[in-house]
């Protein structure tokens, strides 16, 4: 693993979270349990059939093992759900339905407090993982609306911080209008500086540099540059610019030329897309053609940590998102 991973590792072991699996019957997840129990970096509880589980063959000793079917608390987490959801029209057997689908008996989990955060989407949708997250844990104070980043590390990069880069958002805003996009720089930035403690340099990427497409008029760029005044009004405290080419971005040399004054041209760790293909496709190639380390999506702006994974993930991969996901916990409980 990375120095970032190993990072990740060393400040989750130090106070210790738990986290919840629901994907106890995903071979990925089993093999991610047993290295974190090994490693001592988390609590975990681990949700699905469990007598499979216990026969699996995977090492894990001081985990909680629940079958969501048999669990005494399936009762007081159907009883919560139905406080949280009746005014939508849900009923005490819909909820109680509802508990037998492991991400929203784990998501409750993590909203009663019987855990500090969840791990997720190993073979499932991100739909189906945000849907729970936004219907139990919703928006944290003061965030508008939920998004998510990937931090890459690339390998022998010389850009970003030391090749170490956050991209947002990679898998969940479609298509961010001008308000939303401005929330997804603003949060990505706060979010550098939970997880890594330095100051993040705010790229909002287009295909123009300062105008340098040259159109009186151009919808996608004039949005990625109202976006970045709104950020920096809702952040004055970050260093934020835009529009700015991924090369203007990234390369000291091509800022000079096309953003000489830029705070941030030619030193970008964050890049923030305009929208869901441009950001989706980016990580996907950096990752694939640059054999960059990519972990997440992470999910940013909920009340409480829980974390998408990629349907290709593996369970290194796993391993990464849990540790990560009790330091946005550890963060969280330092804020409260």
């Amino acid at each position: 693993m990375s120095a970032f991973i190993d990072s990740m590792l060393a400040r989750a072991e130090a106070d210790r979270q738990t986290i919840v699996l629901p994907e106890g019957d995903d071979e990925r997840t089993l093999a991610a349990a047993e290295k974190v129990l090994a490693l001592g970096c988390a609590n975990l509880i681990i949700l699905g059939n469990a007598a499979a589980i216990r026969k699996s063959g995977y090492q894990l000793e001081g985990a909680q093992i629940l079958d969501v079917a048999e669990a005494e608390v399936k009762q007081e987490l159907a009883r919560g759900f139905y406080e949280l959801r009746r005014h939508k029209g849900v009923t005490e057997r819909d909820a109680q339905e509802k508990m037998d689908d492991p991400i929203y008996f784990g998501t409750m989990m993590v909203k009663l407090g019987m855990a500090d955060g969840q791990v997720c989407g190993a073979c499932h949708s991100t739909s189906d993982v945000l849907r729970a997250a936004l219907q139990i844990l919703k928006t944290a104070p003061g965030v508008k609306s939920v998004s998510s980043f990937f931090v890459e590390v690339v390998p022998d990069c010389e850009f970003g911080d030391e090749g170490v880069f956050m991209f947002a958002d990679c898998g969940l805003e479609i298509q961010p209008d001008v308000e939303k996009l401005s929330q997804i720089a603003v949060s990505t930035g706060r979010s550098w500086q939970t997880i890594f403690g330095t100051e993040p340099r705010i790229a909002l990427l287009s295909h123009s540099t300062y105008r340098s497409a040259g159109a009186k008029s151009d919808p996608d760029r004039d949005k990625v540059i109202e976006a970045t005044a709104v950020a920096r009004q809702i952040a004055p405290d970050l260093l934020i610019d835009g529009e700015l080419q991924a090369d203007a971005a990234l390369v000291p040399s091509v800022a000079a030329s096309k953003a000489p004054n830029s705070p941030v041209a030619g030193r970008a760790n964050v890049l923030v897309f305009p929208d869901l293909d441009t950001g989706n496709i980016a990580y996907k190639l950096v990752q694939r053609l640059a054999k960059a380390e990519a972990y997440g999506p992470i999910t940013q702006g909920l009340a409480a940590p829980m974390n998408d994974l990629s349907r290709g993930c593996s369970a290194d991969d796993i391993v990464g998102v849990i540790a990560i996901t009790c330091v946005q916990s550890q963060a969280r409980k330092a804020q409260q």
